[in-house]
């Protein structure tokens, strides 16, 4: 089947440019942006981009899939215009055998849209003995992360990343001095204090981005820095990627769009894993993400179910839906005034895309649509 797109305004991200234009779709594949036979729909001016690439969503499956299951994240992810969903390991069981994997990946065919998985760093994502890294690879993996669980085993994390880099495999660290954040549920500061919870000072990012990056630095892997979301871990990052280490950094939406204070009265679905930051920690998240210090924008999806969010703000589940609501949220940045589209859309497609090897995430002759 072949679909050609007329007057349109084309958003790509790989060569910057935001301008009226046409393209051609050919069996799922862009073809070109010349007029072709097949089908014709006028855009009469409206956006068109590359579909997003969804860094770490969360799906119920295996074990939870009364939270999510993939045909439902596929549907959610539809409607917020993602088009390629990248899933988290940290199900019940972790994704941390090539048989679990292949599992997942079976269920994963019912979603109307792309889905590719995370494997486990660790055996069952506690941080001491690394899982079958070359197996997972072989089984379909895209990259290894025990999601929010930080070893505090610096000798095993290191044989990881050093395997890892052997492989050439992505590792992706989720920063946090573990013995600083245990029991936080926001953000040190006159709020937390105010409203008696239990907080975490921004430090603790550094703190563990700084040892994670001298992991780095030590063993040559490939590293992705997840969730950052305090103004103190971003002269780290700078130095990292100016000392020439293979280090990328990635934010959610929530965090460039919401602050500590929009908690209120409690309310628990704005508990979240980072806890929301100050507003001083989201204007210099966005700024990072307009000057490209941060690569990539996820939806962080994390399901939960209604029960576990009726709870006193301690002891609420944390995590909010994403999927449906990354895109317009993070419209709201374009708007404001602090980003281009095609900047936008290279956090949001183009370099996750990229970072993960795949085709995705351009305007490209050649490239999925």
């Amino acid at each position: 089947m072949t679909l050609h797109l007329t007057n349109a305004r084309l958003i790509d991200p790989e060569a910057g440019t935001d301008s009226l234009g046409s393209l051609t779709i050919h069996d799922g594949l862009i073809v070109g942006r010349s007029a072709a036979t097949g089908d014709t729909f006028d855009c009469n001016g409206m956006c068109l981009a590359p579909g997003i690439v969804d860094w770490g969503v969360k799906v119920g499956e295996p074990g939870e899939r009364h939270r999510e299951s993939f045909r439902s994240a596929g549907l959610a992810a539809a409607a917020g215009g993602v088009t390629t969903i990248i899933a988290r390991p940290d199900t019940n069981p972790a994704i941390d055998t090539p048989e679990t994997l292949e599992f997942v990946t079976r269920r994963a065919a019912e979603s109307i849209v792309r889905i590719r998985h995370m494997a486990a760093l660790t055996k069952g994502r506690v941080g001491d003995e690394m899982t079958e890294i070359s197996f997972l690879l072989d089984a379909g993996a895209i990259a290894f992360t025990d999601v929010f669980h930080v070893s505090t085993n610096t000798k095993a994390l290191a044989r990881a990343l050093t395997y890892a880099r052997s492989l050439n495999a992505l590792v992706i660290g989720h920063p946090q001095e573990p013995g600083l954040s245990a029991g936080a549920v926001a953000t040190a500061g006159k709020f937390a204090a105010l409203y008696g919870l239990p907080h975490v000072a921004a430090i603790a990012e550094r703190i563990g981005l700084d040892r994670d990056l001298g992991l780095v630095e030590m063993t040559g892997a490939r590293y992705h820095a997840d969730q950052i979301t305090t103004a103190r871990s971003l002269p780290a990052l700078q130095r990292a990627k100016a000392n020439g280490l293979d280090v990328t950094a990635g934010v959610s939406i929530h965090h460039l769009t919401l602050n500590e204070l929009d908690v209120g009265d409690y309310r628990t679905f704005f508990k979240l894993t980072p806890p929301l930051r100050s507003e001083d920690d989201r204007l210099a998240m966005v700024e990072a993400v307009a000057e490209g210090l941060i690569d990539v924008i996820g939806s962080f999806h994390t399901p939960q179910d209604e029960e576990s969010k009726r709870l006193p703000f301690e002891e609420a589940a944390s995590g909010a839906v994403g999927l449906q609501t990354l895109l317009p949220a993070a419209m709201r940045l374009y708007h404001a005034g602090a980003v281009s589209l095609p900047q936008l859309w290279r956090a949001l497609s183009l370099n996750p895309a990229n970072r993960l090897g795949l085709p995705q995430g351009r305007l490209a002759e050649g490239a999925p649509a």
